[in-house]
């Protein structure tokens, strides 16, 4: 079936590659250029080629280089506008055929945020970044916008500022003078980039802006690059960070999936207002700057990112529908990782703190339970970006360990990870080729018994089970967080006392990801008396603590009762903490943090709440403005 977010026709012709010739105008913020598409015919007599295109002017086509002529339908609300190219007549399947689309985008374009120099860590150039996932590739440029789509591309960008593309840099070099030794904001210099690798269109990116390089130490043996892009006023601070762990990460994930397929693997860190804790884009992951945590408790999530390579970069989730695909085995991977890296009862930690994010969000969606389901059924032109949040990257993940529990262990499950990813890279897949495979592996790596175990699975209720439980309920490591949940356990006992006995010391033995099961488990108690809270956060530090992990768990243990004089005398802070306008100047703008303390503050004080979202909003990324006016009515 196709896919219900596109307006495309690529079961009948589809793109195979495309060569983006763009130019950036910070003054206008605009990307203006062509996008040629080479295109492979699927069925005879097609008379046209659709493309995906949102808020885009469209200058003039092109087929096989003489003029064309287009239409552009009426603008649906989640899909854009059908960009519909007339072929020639008597093509046939298994020919090909160039289209040229000249074109600009718009301000309106959901894909891409540019931001004025004052938004910047350096406030000297402005920033472009993009962001495609899930469906906003079709407003950078016109595309058949689908994951059931694998497209490699050029690229040559010609800008006054560097530019970053999730491709391999051709020209100028990224270990080079910076902006080929050209004067950076005002020489424009062109960048050329390739991807030969087949990729979903979502992690078409681009990135513009005062950016510097540095690479990060080779391992031998290795022919692949790794390496931090940022402003010069974070690069020091974000290579510090990052640079022990992510090749070290790459090669010890190379070790129990495969070979990695793309060649670099860098790191851009953005500007605050990135609305996601990373998003993989081939070769290059955009990451948030919250993970600057100065001691590299967050560098995890670079662990997630950089799995994406296997996990949805090169095994892709065929539509929206199957989207756990990517996100349930990336979790999973990044969580057996931690096993190999530190201990087992790491990787069971991982998946505790997870379930917090699990359960909270299946009760959001009590209202529209579909929204629970694994596996969604999305109507035609519905906005996956309604069904966002952390179950496809939870439930499936918990759905993966209790296969692996089911099926042996470790020992049986590792060798048919490294099947799976030998069998699909490079592919876009359902749910159903992956259980199919899964069943055929076994049945030939176990016979019978292995079968029998597969079939006491119940697949309808992991699939499309609704509710605020699982259909099986994990067990997990938990010697990391005993110490955490028994400090929990004094506080909620502490509750009638007036007089407390905690001290600073009770943490100095714990770990950031300890201080957050400490305040997880704190908030699935009733809540504490305002004095308690108020303490809580002073005594620890957590009211002012600049590990935004930890500032949001204090937050949620804080507003736990919407109604409490605590709640009441933070809401403030809370929200100028998210907005910037602490002091700081520096907005929060992954969703995680922003979307989860507007929410809360609005419970507390909606009239302060939708005020400055009402002052900030424009800071914050189009995707992020977008959901959080709905979650303020």
């Amino acid at each position: 079936m196709s896919d219900p977010t596109t307006q495309s026709n690529y079961l009948q012709i589809y793109t195979v590659n495309v060569d983006f010739d763009w130019s950036l105008d910070f003054e206008k913020r605009i990307v203006s250029g062509s996008a040629t598409h080479s295109l492979a015919v699927k069925e005879d007599g097609v008379s046209e080629v659709i493309f995906d295109s949102a808020d885009l002017e469209i200058e003039k086509v092109e087929v096989e280089g003489t003029p064309g002529t287009f239409t552009l339908g009426t603008k649906h609300a989640v899909m854009g506008s059908a960009l519909h190219v007339a072929l020639p007549a008597g093509l046939t399947s298994g020919s090909s055929i160039s289209v040229t689309v000249f074109y600009q985008t718009t301000e309106d374009g959901t894909a891409l945020q540019w931001l004025e120099k004052e938004q910047t860590q350096g406030n000297q150039f402005p920033y472009l970044f993009s962001q495609c996932q899930p469906i906003y590739a079709r407003a950078l440029a016109p595309l058949q916008d689908t994951p059931s789509l694998k497209i490699t591309y050029t690229a040559r960008v010609s800008a006054v500022l560097p530019v970053l593309l999730s491709a391999i840099r051709i020209s100028p070099p990224s270990e080079g003078p910076a902006h080929d030794g050209k004067v950076i904001g005002q020489e424009r210099v062109t960048y050329t980039y390739k991807q030969p690798v087949g990729i979903p269109s979502y992690l078409i990116a681009i990135a513009s802006g005062n950016l510097r390089y540095r690479p990060f130490a080779a391992i031998e043996g290795k022919t692949w690059k790794t390496g931090v892009w940022a402003e010069p006023e974070l690069l020091d601070t974000s290579h510090w960070e990052f640079s022990e762990d992510t090749a070290r990460f790459l090669a010890k994930e190379e070790e129990i999936v495969g070979d990695y397929k793309f060649g670099v693997y860098d790191l851009l860190v953005l500007p605050p207002s990135f609305p996601y804790g990373g998003m993989e884009n081939a070769c290059l992951s955009f990451l948030t700057p919250t993970l600057l945590a100065g001691d590299r408790s967050l560098v995890d999530v670079v662990v997630h990112e950089l799995t994406h390579s296997w996990f949805g970069n090169g095994i892709t989730h065929a539509q929206a529908t199957h989207f756990w695909l990517n996100e349930g085995w990336t979790t999973y991977i990044e969580r057996l990782l931690q096993q190999f890296l530190h201990s087992p009862a790491e990787r069971g930690f991982s998946f505790l703190i997870g379930s917090t994010a699990l359960y909270d969000a299946l009760a959001t969606y009590n209202d529209r339970p579909k929204y629970q389901r694994l596996v969604i059924d999305f109507e035609y032109g519905e906005d996956p970006d309604d069904a966002y949040s952390s179950i496809p990257y939870e439930k499936g993940a918990n759905f993966l360990l209790y296969l692996e529990k089911t099926l042996g262990g470790l020992d049986v499950f590792l060798p048919y990870i490294r099947d799976y990813v030998a069998t699909f890279q490079g592919r876009s897949i359902t749910t159903f080729d992956w259980k199919d495979h899964l069943y055929g592996y076994f049945k030939k790596h176990g016979g019978e018994e292995k079968t029998r175990a597969l079939d006491s699975v119940d697949w309808d209720a992991w699939f499309y089970g609704e509710g605020t439980k699982l259909p099986v309920e994990p067990e997990y490591d938990t010697s990391l967080a005993k110490p955490a949940y028994d400090l929990a356990a004094r506080w909620d006992a502490s509750r009638a006392s007036t007089s407390l006995d905690f001290k600073q010391s009770d943490l100095d033995s714990f770990n950031s990801n300890q201080k957050i099961a400490f305040l997880e488990r704190v908030a699935s108690y009733p809540a504490l008396p305002s004095s308690h809270i108020e303490q809580l956060g002073s005594l620890y530090g957590f009211s002012t603590a600049t590990n935004a992990e930890i500032r949001l768990r204090f937050y949620n243990v804080a507003f736990r009762d919407p109604a409490a004089d605590a709640a009441k005398s933070l809401a403030t802070g809370a929200v100028q903490w998210v907005t910037g306008a602490d002091g700081t100047g520096v907005i929060k703008g992954r969703m995680k943090f922003c979307r989860a303390v507007f929410k809360a503050v609005n419970r507390v004080d909606a009239p302060l709440a939708k005020k400055y979202f009402a002052d900030y909003k424009t800071a914050f990324h189009p995707i992020a403005r977008k959901l959080i006016e709905k979650d303020l009515a």
